[in-house]
Order: structure tokens, then C-alpha cells, then sequence
């Protein structure tokens, strides 16, 4: 009987969108990380030997209408900023689009990236 436990390691995040180059370009702007891998269908950001986030292209994919629950967020990321108002007016020049609803402004700002997939932005991050 083997007993050893195998070593597990997170390696990547992957997002489904319509557009994994898009994509990857608007997350890969914000975050600093470069295309470790890529192909039609996949986009793989991230350092060499480090955790990553990837874009899976998917043929019918459809967007999160969030807070509207008719096609649920799927999954979001949380990213930190030093300064929340300038980092929503960079954010959104470069494509991302803000909802409506904000459940606690002051403290985070929930927005859009071009694929419809929410993220947040915070100072406590």
C-alpha cells in the first residue's frame, strides 16, 4: 500500500471567454505578466515557475450578467491598488466597464473586464 501523499501546487486560474488574446491582453496589461504560452484557443499569463491566469476560448461562451443571476459570474479575481478612483478611471480607459450596483464603493469597486467577467479592486488587497 503506497502512503506517500503527492505533492499538489496551484498553477492556474483559467478564465472561458470568446476572445482568450483580448483577453489576455487587458489582464496581462494590469497585472505586468507576460504570454508564458499560448495558441488559438489558450492564452497562458504568468512568470516561469510561477501560478498563472489563463484564457480558454470558448465557442459558446456568454457572459455573467452579474448582479442579474441569469448567467451567473462563473469566477472573479481580486486585484490591489494604492489608489481605487485612479485605478478605475485606468482601468476603464483600457476597456473594463463598471456596473451599476457597487455593494461598498468606499471600500472596493466591483467592474467588468471585456468579456463580461466581474473583478474587484481594492486597497485592502
Amino acid at each position: 500500500m503506497n502512503t506517500t501523499t503527492p505533492t499538489f501546487r496551484y498553477a492556474a486560474v483559467t478564465f472561458d471567454c470568446a476572445d482568450p488574446a483580448e483577453l489576455a491582453r487587458f489582464y496581462g496589461d494590469i497585472l505586468g505578466l507576460p504570454v508564458v504560452f499560448s495558441t488559438d484557443h489558450f492564452v497562458l499569463l504568468g512568470q516561469e515557475g510561477a501560478a498563472g491566469l489563463g484564457f480558454n476560448r470558448l465557442t459558446d461562451y456568454r457572459r455573467p450578467t452579474w448582479p442579474d443571476p441569469t448567467q451567473e459570474k462563473q469566477a472573479h479575481i481580486e486585484v490591489g491598488v494604492d489608489d481605487l478612483d485612479a485605478a478605475e478611471a485606468h482601468l476603464l480607459a483600457m476597456g473594463a466597464t463598471k456596473p451599476e450596483q457597487q455593494p461598498d464603493p468606499d471600500r472596493w469597486r466591483v467592474l467588468l473586464d471585456p468579456a463580461g467577467h466581474p473583478f474587484c479592486i481594492s486597497t485592502l488587497a
